[in-house]
């Protein structure tokens, strides 16, 4: 079997997420829960659809950035389903600008997915929500006429009405595209949202959550859920009121978030389990976050975790062989590397993290340009994403880096937050215990080996 070396390349592309029950991704997927403490992803479906199928749930999911999260969310998707529940999954990122997020923003990308996804059911019109909204054009400066609404600078804008059915993804929709690209238009916006907040919820959950799931059981369907991913990519920076932004979203209007009539499952950054309102936020949301743990390739004494070194090494071989069973792949290995020991390395330098280890042979492989791949090219690689690693550290974070490695412990400092932010210090779990480690490519640095 020859190997396609630009295929193989794409393939191991570090920004494609496994689209799981597709057919073609199904063969890339390596189930990691064996050494990730459970099948969270079982548990989440399990309280959706056996423990509370008729009573709103809301979720946090958590873990490094490029762990797997997205993966492990179009799982769920698809099991709940096969559990006959509508699902409506986007990425946030889509939707909102992560530098500048308020509530309101939140709650209407949601009220706009879940409409858009239910296209084929009518529902009564939204007075509510069609009263706030033309009231939030007025503010944006719009000019209404008759049955439309019109944006300078966006075209029309409101509700087409086909038969009583009223496009509300439509409206919200061209709303949110004029302020995602105009910051005064967006705050002129939340501005006005801001105190309508608890009308906002309340038209999203009477007008169109409620009466959808009503209908979608007419159906058949099991119930609606909700997936938003990528908010816990929304950036820290401070607003302008001297609230972090992360806080502000998750603590502060954490309340809202979980008042929705449906099931919602959130990503929330993994830096604000650090934060000193951590303790607060547990306070707002029905339960602690879901984390989604890195996959171990050491024990805290550095010792080789042979079982999450076999399951990362059988996804880069995954991608190479995917017709073939993870026994015939193991034989092949030769074909692909210049030694075992080089894919060792290999996975051992990601540290578990599925994105970094993508990345390191997505980097590989196109610097190689021929198979088998040398050590001494992957080192060359490695040392130069180390160098990149480097360059924002400040002493002070060698410092607490220093303190990590030795101790496998974090604080609530506010510079741990920036390294788990970062991705300079993964988090691992022991059986329940929790405990970290430097990001290994960081590790050999000799600010660190002193």
């Amino acid at each position: 079997m020859t190997i396609d070396l630009r295929k193989f390349y794409q393939i191991t592309n570090p920004s494609k997420t496994l689209f799981v029950n597709n057919g073609v991704d199904d063969k890339l997927y390596i189930d990691f829960s064996s050494v990730r403490g459970g099948d969270i992803i079982c548990k989440l479906k399990d309280k959706i659809s056996f423990w509370q199928p008729d009573e709103p749930t809301c979720t946090l999911f958590t873990g490094h950035i490029g762990c797997g999260k997205s993966t492990e969310l179009l799982r769920l998707q698809a099991e709940l389903e096969k559990a006959d529940f509508h699902v409506v999954y986007f990425e946030s990122s889509e939707d909102l600008v992560t530098t500048d997020v308020d509530i309101a923003d939140v709650m209407l990308a949601i009220a706009r997915r879940v409409s858009q996804s239910l296209d084929k059911i009518t529902l009564a019109e939204p007075k509510k929500f069609n009263e706030l909204l033309q009231g939030a054009l007025r503010v944006l400066n719009a000019e209404v006429t008759s049955a439309e609404l019109k944006v300078p600078g966006v075209g029309d804008v409101g509700f087409s009405s086909e038969k009583d059915k009223f496009s509300l993804s439509l409206g919200i929709g061209k709303i949110t595209t004029k302020t995602k690209s105009d910051p005064t238009s967006r705050e002129k916006l939340n501005q006005f949202l801001a105190p309508q907040k608890v009308n906002l919820l309340e038209a999203i959950n009477q007008e169109l959550l409620e009466p959808a799931i009503a209908k979608l059981k007419q159906q058949g369907k099991a119930g609606l859920v909700v997936i938003v991913d990528n908010l816990d990519r929304i950036d820290n920076r401070v607003k302008a009121w001297g609230r972090p932004q992360q806080e502000y979203l998750f603590v502060d209007q954490g309340e809202f978030m979980t008042k929705l009539n449906c099931h919602v499952v959130y990503t929330m950054p993994l830096s604000l389990k650090f934060s000193n309102d951590y303790g607060m936020l547990t306070q707002r949301f029905p339960e602690d976050p879901k984390v989604l743990p890195m996959v171990p390739v050491k024990f805290p004494d550095g010792l080789v975790h042979a079982q999450g070194m076999e399951l990362m090494q059988d996804m880069v071989l995954a991608r190479a062989f995917p017709e073939l069973t993870a026994a015939e792949r193991r034989n092949k290995i030769t074909e692909i590397f210049d030694s075992v020991a080089t894919l060792e390395r290999l996975c051992l330098m990601s540290g578990g993290h599925m994105r970094d280890l993508l990345r390191l042979l997505n980097s590989l492989i196109q610097e190689e340009m021929k198979l088998p791949l040398r050590r001494e090219t992957l080192e060359k690689v490695i040392r130069e994403r180390r160098n990149e690693m480097m360059m924002p550290i400040s002493q002070k974070e060698w410092q607490l880096l220093r303190d990590v490695k030795q101790s496998k412990t974090v604080s609530d400092d506010d510079g741990y937050q920036k390294l788990i932010r970062s991705r300079f210090v993964f988090e691992y779990r022991d059986g329940d215990k929790p405990w970290f480690d430097v990001n290994p490519i960081l590790g050999e640095a000799t600010e660190l080996l002193s």
